[in-house]
């Protein structure tokens, strides 16, 4: 594994959980994928290949940087640059939360891929519900911004999301809550601070 491999599955414990899932050789379109970093890092892993989709200038030069194909594009305004079944996997990572048309994106999400993959702090975690019952938006390590200056615009907990899930007919197949780097098995809506999902149209 390369040092920078090594660096980001410290930094983002949910690199490793995502890579997990993907066989190797996969073909992979990584939404909102900022500097590159992930694609990047399953590029190293898994041997995938694909495309990231993002919107900031400075973001794109970064995707250049780090060797990764990128596409700039809004994602709140659809995938139609893609046809179905385009890919193995489309990945959201930490970015769910940003978007403005939840439901739709991840239709769009499993129209492109057959699969899908996304990751998101966990608004049910003991310590912003704590911060809550302080009177108190959260700001941590995985909700680093201010309540004025936050892209956040529909944070969730876990039992939040696996409604929404089955509300809009799609199945989970997997799914990683972490604290840390550390997997939380017990009370995961609670202890976890971290959720990755696997999933799949049921339709």
């Amino acid at each position: 594994m390369s040092q920078f491999s090594a660096q980001f599955e410290a930094e983002r414990p949910d690199f490793a959980a995502i890579a997990a899932w993907i066989p190797k050789g996969s073909s992979v379109l990584d939404l909102g994928c900022g500097d590159g970093s992930l694609l990047r890092y399953l590029k190293e892993t898994r041997g995938v290949r694909g495309y990231g989709v993002e919107i900031n200038d400075l973001d794109i030069v970064s995707c250049v940087f780090n060797g990764v194909n990128v596409i700039q594009n809004d994602l709140d305004a659809g995938l139609s640059d893609f046809e179905d079944d385009s890919f193995d996997f489309v990945i959201l990572s930490q970015t769910l939360q940003a978007t403005r048309h939840t439901e739709a994106i991840i239709k769009e999400m499993l129209r492109v891929g057959r699969e899908g993959i996304v990751s998101f702090p966990n608004f049910g975690y003991w310590k912003n519900r704590l911060n809550i019952l302080n009177g108190k938006m959260p700001v941590s390590r995985e909700l680093p911004y201010q309540w004025y200056d936050t892209p956040n615009v529909h944070l969730c907990t876990l039992h939040d999301f696996e409604d929404f899930c089955r509300r809009c007919s799609v199945s989970i197949t997997e799914r990683s809550v972490m604290c840390g780097e550390r997997e939380v098995r017990v009370l995961p809506n609670l202890f976890g601070s971290t959720a990755v999902y696997r999933f799949q149209s049921s339709i």
